[in-house]
């Protein structure tokens, strides 16, 4: 329901213009010419969180006397106090032109758009919970000018009630070639089409791409192809007040802003037990490697590094192997270590098995390969640098860690909610 509220200036009306001063909602028919809501004595109409009256006067009487005074109209009503915060506030002028609009509140102003024509303005941001907000407006010319002015109070919510947007990578970031977005809610996003539309990755130079959701809490954005290196991304994450479903709305909009850095992809190959190294396409250097043995098969497909850690303890019952077992282990320092999937797959230095390294698979899954040669891949590396595995018979799983690169791109997009 909106609120229209109207006035007329004429000479011969100035006796009703002065007695209804206070009184200028009219009904939502716009016909019938009834006052909406009295002022109180205070001058406030009746539940306006803002305290003021409409400014103007009622139509009254025949409506061809208001030629030339404009009519708003508000998509609001006055005192309202539970206005979704998914509300875009509208408002539009018939018979005249809007000069001002503004929406208010403690928190600052809300954006918004005045149409070229003046026929409308539009908020370009959503409202925060549990706030007052004051609506002015200033439509028509000299004689003919209409002043509106009305309050309302959102809904309030409860943190259980939004669901807040964490995005990787982080800003200013520098990643490698194969780095998805990924955007992840702390509460569910069942209406998931809603928030996509408002999820926006802009590239320079630009590259086609897709959302895919993972679950109701993760969704993962990635170029048809490996991003260009040097390629700046902008991550708009815009659903502040976007109803998520389910009663949940968007907590907080995010903007991130990370680089490209060069095309590192690294191709290992567990029946030669060798790792190629690119750089941009170059041929760095070829490691000597070890994947893993029977029972411990190293998975192959398209891998990316999610994270790096000079040192790092590995304990066999992180992966489901107790202590007692014939293959239980726990390292406390294993050094220049670079996580490739959830499930426990690293590359690092193995000093242990050097001897069977470009010889024989000896590990419990991850790619072991000599201290030096592992200290300089790891000094080179970043997260997002693409790690391509060929020889085995067990395959990589798109959920794996970034397995994003495992679908093709039709099936990719595939798993956008606005597909």
């Amino acid at each position: 329901m909106s609120v229209r509220l109207s006035a007329r200036v004429s000479a011969s009306a100035l006796a009703a213009v002065l007695a209804l001063s206070l009184a200028a909602c009219s009904s939502d028919d716009g016909g019938s010419g009834e006052p909406g809501p009295a002022a109180g004595a205070g001058g406030a109409a009746a539940g306006d969180p803002a305290g003021d009256p409409a400014q103007g006067a009622a139509a009254t009487g025949d409506p061809s006397e208001s030629a030339g005074v404009p009519t708003v109209s508000i998509n609001v009503e006055r005192g309202a106090t539970d206005v979704p915060v998914s509300t875009l506030v509208e408002v539009t002028a018939e018979g005249g032109r809007l000069d001002e609009v503004t929406v208010t509140s403690d928190a600052g102003e809300v954006a918004g758009t005045l149409a070229d024509d003046g026929a409308s303005w539009t908020a370009s941001d959503r409202l925060e919970p549990g706030t007052a907000y004051t609506v002015n407006t200033r439509a028509g010319e000299g004689d003919a000018t209409e002043r509106t002015r009305l309050g309302f109070t959102t809904v309030d919510l409860s943190l259980d009630e939004q669901t807040f947007p964490s995005v990787a990578p982080l800003q200013g970031e520098t990643v490698g070639v194969g780095m998805p977005v990924i955007v992840s809610f702390d509460l569910p996003v069942t209406d998931k089409a809603a928030f996509e539309e408002h999820m926006v990755v802009d590239s320079k130079p630009a590259q086609v791409g897709s959302w895919y959701w993972l679950s109701d809490t993760e969704a993962h954005w990635r170029p048809k192809s490996y991003w260009s290196p040097g390629t700046e991304v902008t991550v708009d994450v815009d659903v502040n007040g976007v109803d998520a479903g389910n009663g949940i709305y968007g907590q907080e909009n995010r903007e991130v802003a990370f680089e490209v850095g060069d095309a590192h992809i690294y191709q290992v190959d567990a029946k030669t037990h060798q790792m190629k190294v690119f750089s941009n396409g170059k041929l760095l250097r070829t490691l000597p490697i070890t994947t893993g043995k029977p029972g411990f098969t190293t998975r192959s497909g398209t891998k990316v590094i999610m994270e790096k850690f000079e040192s790092k303890r590995m304990n066999s019952e992180t992966v489901g192997i107790p202590q007692g077992s014939s293959e239980a282990y726990d390292i406390d320092n294993v050094q220049w270590a670079m996580r490739v999937t959830n499930s426990g797959e690293f590359i690092h230095a193995a000093p242990w098995s050097v001897g069977s390294q470009g010889q024989a698979n000896v590990s419990h899954g991850c790619t072991g390969m000599s201290t030096s040669d592992a200290g300089w891949l790891y000094a080179m590396s970043r997260r997002g640098d693409v790690v391509e595995y060929t020889g085995t018979d067990r395959e990589m799983t798109f959920d794996n860690g970034y397995g994003d690169w495992n679908k093709s791109f039709k099936d990719y997009q595939a798993g956008s909610a606005l597909a």
